[in-house]
């Protein structure tokens, strides 16, 4: 039986892996597995947005936003506003200059709350609030003061640029997106890679996939080591089923930034799901390729999910052995999940150590007693150990589960007479 036959797709969250057919030991019964159904590709967790989180292991948090000086005022303050003292943004400014971005905003405020039609105090200050990284209020602060400069007719081109960044950054794609098209289409101006990112990143979030998918190209052909544009290039493409696209954005995304683990998940789910598509060589070579892309996951990070996606990518690609070494640490915790322990089980068993099966399946039934695939693999190796009694009782909790199961039938009636 080929290697496509016996191939399973496990999700993180809950494994869906059921047995494939293989000669058990002599003895007086054989037992038989069920050729596995194939359950839905989806990795698991699916990346998410975290509230300021640059992290570098998070595709999901937009590159990290240019210090707010780099985008200075229209004009110097000294010249826009009053030559009183109290609506002066001379020293609000100079104390951004300094990097003094607590200070700034503090002072900004204070001409803002005496003139609150001072556009400039209310820059000012959202651009205090972007290095400060408190984007929503940078927001409100960078949307007033954009209102003034339109109401004087004054549209300044650093103003727009911190707002959409701060909007990016507050999650508020809807009132990014339109802000973020007219800075990269400005006339007679070639746009920043940064920016295009964050328009392919904000059309992305608002389920808009192809114009992100225009927007992180332009970003990866003004910028071709832009990790974050190559991930979502991939994760785009992973979505629509279009692995060899998938897996060379995230190839690319991996070299230019091997932090990103979220490019490491996709890529092995992307080797997988293409292997389970091919036969022979080819197959093998996509099980080797997801094997190579879990280890780089693992580098970035080691908890439970990764180990197991691992494991996966190891059983997969037949290395029985490495798999079960690599789920012992994480299985010999207290807390470790009851689909850790079923892969756990389901490698020694692959691998012919039936006492390890029966011992690490024997605790993911305890852990997770409604999987019927836990008492599907338990039975077999138990009746591989000759344990009639064992492996009938185990047979009989997942016919139990799922009484319309041929295979719990007739693995029941071959057992039963030599369960004593």
């Amino acid at each position: 039986m080929t290697r496509r036959h016996t191939a399973f797709i496990f999700t993180m969250i809950f494994l869906l892996a059921v047995v494939s057919s293989t000669s058990a030991q002599s003895g007086a019964t054989r037992p038989r597995r069920a050729i596995p159904t194939q359950p839905a590709q989806t990795p698991t967790p699916a990346p998410t947005t975290r509230r300021g989180a640059d992290t570098a292991s998070s595709p999901t948090t937009p590159a990290a936003t240019p210090a707010a000086t780099s985008a200075r005022p229209n004009t110097s303050p000294a010249t826009t506003t009053p030559a009183s003292g109290t609506t002066d943004t001379t020293r609000a400014y100079t104390l951004l200059q300094q990097k003094q971005y607590a200070e700034a905003a503090k002072e900004a405020a204070q001409v803002s709350a005496r003139d609150p039609k001072n556009s400039e105090a209310w820059k000012i200050a959202g651009f205090a609030k972007l290095s400060l990284r408190q984007f929503a209020e940078a927001a409100s602060d960078l949307q007033r003061a954009l209102d003034l400069q339109r109401a004087a007719k004054e549209d300044d081109a650093p103003t727009i640029d911190a707002l959409a960044q701060a909007y990016v950054r507050s999650e508020n794609f809807e009132k990014a997106l339109p802000l973020l098209t007219v800075v990269t289409t400005r006339k007679g101006a070639t746009p920043d890679p940064l920016m295009l990112y964050y328009r392919g990143f904000a059309e992305y979030k608002t389920n808009k996939f192809a114009e992100a998918e225009t927007s992180f190209n332009a970003a990866i052909k003004a910028d071709p080591k832009n990790s974050l544009a190559l991930f979502y290039l991939g994760r785009i493409a992973y979505d629509r089923k279009s692995d060899d696209a998938a897996i060379n954005a995230l190839n690319r995304a991996t070299i230019s930034d091997p932090r990103l683990a979220e490019a490491w998940t996709y890529l092995t789910y992307s080797y997988l799901r293409r292997a389970d598509a091919a036969t022979g060589p080819k197959a093998e070579a996509d099980y080797q390729g997801a094997v190579r892309a879990s280890e780089g996951l693992l580098k970035v990070r080691s908890d439970e999910p990764t180990t197991a996606l691992h494991a996966q990518a190891l059983i997969r690609a037949q290395q029985y052995a490495r798999a079960a070494a690599a789920l012992e640490r994480i299985a010999a915790t207290p807390n470790a999940q009851g689909s850790t322990l079923y892969l756990l089980g389901f490698a020694h068993s692959r691998a012919k150590n039936f006492p390890k099966a029966v011992a690490a399946l024997d605790r993911a039934a305890a852990k997770s007693p409604d999987d019927v695939n836990i008492y599907r693999e338990l039975g077999y190796a138990q009746e591989a150990s000759k344990q009639y009694a064992k492996a009938l009782a185990a047979y009989e909790k997942g016919l139990a589960l799922a009484p319309t199961d041929e295979y719990f039938k007739e693995s029941v009636e071959r057992v039963k007479p030599f369960a004593k």
